[in-house]
């Protein structure tokens, strides 16, 4: 038997376990990656591991979420995570080089070598032939130091691919019918691997494209072949020496197949506050339009933008509509400059932003109430553009910039003949802001860690108690994201690094009175229904619940990123053998987990004891070996330091 794309990379790189579905495996990383939302805490969790030197063979430090400097907090973060990059053996893309993911993809990303990013969004590589996983700021911090990556042994899919995609449809509408085919909980334990002939017909950008919003079907990675497609895009960014050709065996075998032709999908969107809530235009119907932004890392590439000021060049917004454009990265950004794209997109009234997040993570540019935004970005979940009433629906460049000139939501093959735009033979190259860390030696001793007033010390973690008695903090419902859990914004993210700071957040989309809450209490458990944790693999949605004394979340599913993050700070993640049992548990009800810490060591079944009700409810810890040896020790970081005496 054969093996499919995946496996072969992780075969090639199986440190520990077993290459068997369901089964714990661990996986020697090649490369990492962080943003500055996410880095800070990182670093601090690199720098208490004692490692002087990265052991990977690249790591980089992108500096593209917090960029809105309306206080010394994000400026002073920047300042830290540059200052251990150039200690510790890390590349240092400077603020205003552009987004990691787009970044990534043209300097350093490789087929078929391994990359995990502490940003969900890492699987963009996958366009690449990489095997790219997002993953907690301490499974990175691990990584760096050169330990391994562990994961369950995923499932393998293969979506086959045919024909061509049809005038003025794009990459994003695949995505979006995959979405609409699986949903946001359908690739959760799954490797979503693409092949077929259809595959030829697209651009690495389109592909990764598709690739990044593979996390929005909570899949552990998408990845596509490394073919001439793949090594023509790297000899254009002068790294074809990078390049490996990567394919699956014919006969390798997978768990599911879809089929896809790519020349009967249409235009589609997906309406609020969901990715999965896909329509076609036409089914949408006529939506007047009040906010248009194009960017983010799934659709800020050059041919992304080029498509887009053809749409615009010689036209002018819609009056009633604003039009924000962010440039994924500052070749992009360079590139339109030189050719006159740039001018003509200032010309149509767009408003260029730096090459950053920025309205993605709600940095800025959030909708007027009620608005309706139209992005080119990848989640639109509720509030998480600025706007708590906003009405946000996730598009493809091409119908983003023709609903800006109209007004409406609009079907661009309404545009007419589609422009032949290619990828260029060879890029423009300038890595001027990309700062090369100090040599190893006397070099990098003398480089001095400049640490900000805003940097607070990671949360302290205990072991598991023998038991827990706590009462129920907070009951949600299905599909909670990081955003509920903990927000992001420009007026919450420069505190990343603040963990005391970050916590009267907690919560607060949910439950206005859970910080309060959960600090008068002391201790507590978060009771939720299915795929809890989906979107950001930003861990302060475990490391805040830490600080305000969450001993447990109890839940229907997990989301795979999420529970591991809670894993790793030392929360115990609980589901319910019966779901039903779920409306038996109600704010406010004392707990009672007796024997906890045995029941966890032996795998022996747990019951859940409602003091209040007197319930008795049967739950289970799906945990392999090794994270009960990280949940007993109260923490990965805990794990580590011990595992190295």
């Amino acid at each position: 038997m054969g093996f499919t794309i995946a496996e072969k990379i992780i075969r090639s790189h199986l440190v520990d376990g077993e290459m068997k579905t369901g089964k714990e495996i661990g996986l020697r990383i090649d490369q990492t990656l962080t943003q500055d939302a996410t880095g800070t805490m990182a670093y601090l969790e690199f720098e208490a591991m004692g490692v002087d030197r990265v052991k990977t063979e690249r790591s980089v430090a992108y500096i593209d979420h917090n960029t809105l400097q309306s206080g010394f907090e994000n400026a002073d973060d920047h300042r830290f995570i540059a200052s251990v990059a150039k200690k510790h053996g890390i590349y240092y893309s400077r603020p205003g080089n552009g987004i990691c993911h787009q970044l990534h993809l043209e300097r350093f990303g490789i087929p078929g070598k391994t990359l995990i990013g502490s940003d969900s969004h890492t699987p963009t590589a996958g366009g690449l032939g990489m095997l790219a996983c997002g993953a907690g700021g301490l499974d990175v911090a691990v990584a760096m130091g050169g330990g391994a990556y562990y994961i369950t042994m995923p499932r393998m899919v293969r979506i086959n691919l045919t024909g061509k995609l049809s005038p003025w449809v794009s990459a994003k509408d695949v995505i979006l019918a995959v979405l609409r085919i699986l949903s946001v909980k359908g690739g959760v334990g799954k490797i979503i691997e693409y092949g077929g002939e259809g595959v030829k017909s697209l651009s690495v950008p389109e592909r990764a494209t598709i690739t990044n919003m593979g996390a929005e079907l909570g899949a552990t990675t998408s990845i596509f072949p490394s073919d001439e497609v793949t090594k023509a895009f790297l000899k254009a960014q002068n790294r074809e020496s990078d390049w490996v050709a990567l394919s699956a065996d014919e006969d390798a075998q997978y768990d599911e197949i879809i089929d896809i032709d790519l020349s009967e999908l249409v235009p589609m969107a997906a309406c609020p506050h969901s990715p999965d809530n896909v329509k076609s235009v036409a089914e949408i119907g006529k939506l007047k339009v009040d906010q248009v932004c194009i960017g983010s890392c799934t659709n800020s590439s050059y041919i992304d933008l080029m498509r887009v000021a053809y749409i615009l060049k010689g036209k002018t917004v819609h009056p009633d509509v604003s039009l924000a454009i962010a440039p994924g990265s500052k070749q992009v950004l360079t590139m339109l400059a030189q050719n006159g794209a740039l001018a003509d997109l200032v010309a149509a009234g767009a408003r260029i932003l730096e090459c950053a997040c920025g309205p993605c993570i709600g940095m800025g540019q959030s909708p007027n109430s009620k608005g309706v935004s139209l992005r080119t970005f990848n989640r639109n979940f509720e509030g998480r553009s600025g706007t708590a009433d906003a009405q946000v629906y996730l598009v493809s460049p091409e119908m983003a910039a023709a609903s800006a000139l109209s007004g409406y939501l609009t079907d661009p093959r309404e545009l007419g003949d589609m422009p032949a735009i290619e990828l260029p033979e060879q890029f423009l190259i300038n890595d001027n802001m990309i700062v090369p860390p100090a040599a190893a030696g006397a070099e990098a001793d003398a480089v001095e860690i400049l640490r900000g007033p805003n940097i607070k010390p990671f949360p302290v973690t205990q072991p598991l108690s023998d038991s827990i008695e706590a009462p129920v903090l907070l009951k949600v419902g299905d599909n909670i994201t990081t955003d509920h859990i903990m927000p992001a914004g420009a007026k919450i993210l420069p505190y990343r690094s603040n963990i005391p700071h970050l916590s009267q957040y907690c919560f607060a989309v949910c439950d206005t009175e859970f910080p309060a809450r959960a600090k008068a209490a002391g201790k507590g458990i978060i009771v939720g229904g299915s795929n809890y944790g989906q979107g950001s693999s930003r861990e302060h949605a475990a490391l805040v619940p830490l600080y305000l004394g969450v001993k447990a979340v109890l839940v229907k599913s997990f989301a795979r990123i999420h529970q591991q993050n809670l894993i790793n700070a030392g929360i115990l993640p609980l589901t319910f053998v019966h779901e039903a049992d779920y409306e038996k548990l109600h704010l406010g009800d004392d707990i009672s987990l007796p024997d906890i810490k045995a029941c966890i060591s032996s795998g022996s079944p747990i019951y859940l004891e409602n003091k209040t009700t007197g319930e008795k409810i049967e739950v289970q810890a799906n945990l392999s070996g090794r994270a009960k040896d990280i949940i007993l020790c109260g923490g990965l970081l805990n794990y580590t330091k011990e595992q190295s005496k």
